[in-house]
């Protein structure tokens, strides 16, 4: 019944938020059109419910040759592959919006573990990567809060590309196994609550109080967010 309800709530959302941001869609694609590189929409695939492949919505924020030079799928702070107006759709998330277009698809939900790229769920354990491919991914969920500023978090790493590896995607990881074992319309609800107040506070730790037996922060993140 959880499942129907959720589904049904993806899809009101989606369309509320669809239907409220139309006129700022159309205002950020007149805008690609006539900078950077003219490409509007940036399809990426990504790994979905049960393994299967689909193709990620966002805007394009970076040059089309990004992945394959620099830091590759990792996006650093003041990465210089990143456009001028796609600093502004970073910044703002306005760059992930195209995604509620992948909810009504049914190929993902507006919460749920972040899809990965085949690369990123390689690197997480088999016991994450099989517990993340029994529900669908989400636009937003708990990596998304606690990690929403994670280019400005390892600004001053020395090489992030292997903090990333080494520190953040296996604690990412712990974190959507959380999230799948504890799916319910309660935590559905909560999550998009943190969210939208993380918009408007976006320092806050709230998701401590609201979110019960998180795991651990590794002690290299823990004296990063302090």
């Amino acid at each position: 019944m959880n499942k129907v309800i959720i589904r049904l709530a993806d899809i009101l959302f989606a369309l509320a938020f669809i239907s409220l941001v139309s006129p700022l869609w159309v205002f950020v694609v007149i805008t690609l059109l006539f900078t950077g590189e003219g490409k509007v929409i940036y399809k990426q695939l990504r790994v979905g419910k049960q393994g299967k492949s689909f193709e990620l919505l966002k805007f394009a924020t970076m040059r089309s040759d990004s992945p394959n030079i620099g830091t590759g799928e990792l996006t650093t702070y003041n990465d210089p592959r990143v456009l001028p107006f796609g600093k502004f759709l970073r910044k703002t998330k306005i760059n992930e919006t195209p995604q509620f277009v992948n909810v009504l698809l049914g190929q993902m939900s507006i919460v749920g573990p972040r899809p990965q790229t085949p690369f990123y769920l390689s690197v997480f354990t088999e016991e994450v990567q099989e517990k993340v491919k029994e529900v669908k991914p989400g636009i937003t969920g708990v990596g998304s809060i606690i990690f929403r500023d994670e280019e400005e978090l390892i600004k001053d790493i020395k090489d992030p590309k292997v903090f990333d590896i080494d520190v953040i995607v296996p604690y990412k990881g712990l974190l959507e196994l959380w999230y799948v074992n504890n799916k319910s319309l309660k935590t559905y609800i909560l999550i998009i609550f943190l969210t939208a107040y993380s918009v408007l506070f976006p320092k806050n730790q709230l998701y401590t109080l609201l979110l019960k037996d998180l795991p651990c922060l590794p002690a290299e993140l823990a004296r990063l967010m302090v």
